[in-house]
């Protein structure tokens, strides 16, 4: 008796090693979008168990619990400037030396939309500025 083998030919297809694909791809992707945040402003806190050795220029903008600005810098005593003014100010500030960042002391009682109008001018005007606190 003789048996015939039929070889059969199968019109599927093998989904497995795409699913691996589509998967690892899908990991890439979700993991390369919240890693990135560009909307986000820059804020360098100072640390507060640590001293720095050298120290560069500075102008230090305060705002006291009243909304009044003052501006030093370096070592000079501090001058009123107006809120309007400080933008101007402070562009002149760079232009004389671009290395020069901000130190901004707000007290606590302040209205947060004060602080945000420095943050948006030093970072109109692509300053280095950091935020003042106190060690606790």
């Amino acid at each position: 008796m003789s048996l015939k083998k039929r070889n059969r030919v199968e019109a599927t297809f093998a989904m497995s090693s795409m699913t691996d694909l589509v998967f690892l791809l899908l990991l890439f992707f979700v993991m390369a979008s919240t890693l990135s945040s560009p909307n986000d402003i820059k804020i360098n806190l100072p640390q507060s168990r640590a001293q720095q050795v050298t120290r560069p220029q500075v102008a230090k903008v305060s705002i006291d619990n009243l909304g009044n600005y003052f501006v030093a810098i370096g070592k000079d005593k501090p001058v009123p400037v107006d809120p309007e003014n400080l933008e101007g100010y402070l562009s002149r500030v760079q232009a004389s030396d671009s290395t020069m960042y901000i130190a901004l002391h707000a007290d606590e009682d302040v209205a947060y939309k004060e602080v945000v109008r420095v943050l948006d001018i030093a970072n109109e005007h692509k300053m280095k500025l950091v935020v003042a606190t106190k060690r606790q």
